[in-house]
C-alpha cells in the first residue's frame, strides 16, 4: 500500500476519495490527472493491485471506490493523514 502511495498522483487520487465522507464511487475520468489514458490506467491498476481501491467497469468507462475498512485495518490513521494533506494543498490553491 505504501509503495503505491509513493507516487504523488496516486496519493492524490486516494486523498480525494478519502475526503468524501460518503465513500461514494467516482468515475476514473473525474480526477484531474493530465496524463495519457494508458498512464492513467496504469496508476489506477497500481492502486487496485495494492488493495487501496476497487474498480468497476461500466459501459465505456470505469469507476473507483476506496477500500476504507481494509486500509484503516492495515494502516490506522493513514486516510486521515492523506485527507489532511489534501485539504492543506487545496486550501492554498
Amino acid at each position: 500500500m505504501l509503495r503505491a502511495l509513493g507516487d504523488d498522483r496516486r496519493r492524490r487520487v486516494v486523498a480525494e476519495l478519502a475526503v468524501d465522507p460518503s465513500g461514494a464511487e467516482r468515475a476514473c475520468g473525474s480526477f484531474d490527472l493530465p496524463l495519457s489514458k494508458a498512464t492513467r490506467t496504469h496508476h489506477f491498476r497500481v492502486l487496485r493491485e495494492a488493495g487501496l481501491t476497487v474498480h468497476r467497469e461500466h459501459g465505456n468507462g470505469s469507476a473507483v471506490t476506496l477500500r476504507r475498512d481494509e486500509i484503516e485495518k492495515a494502516l490506522p490513521g493513514l486516510l486521515e493523514l492523506l485527507a489532511d494533506e489534501y485539504r492543506r494543498r487545496t486550501a492554498g490553491a
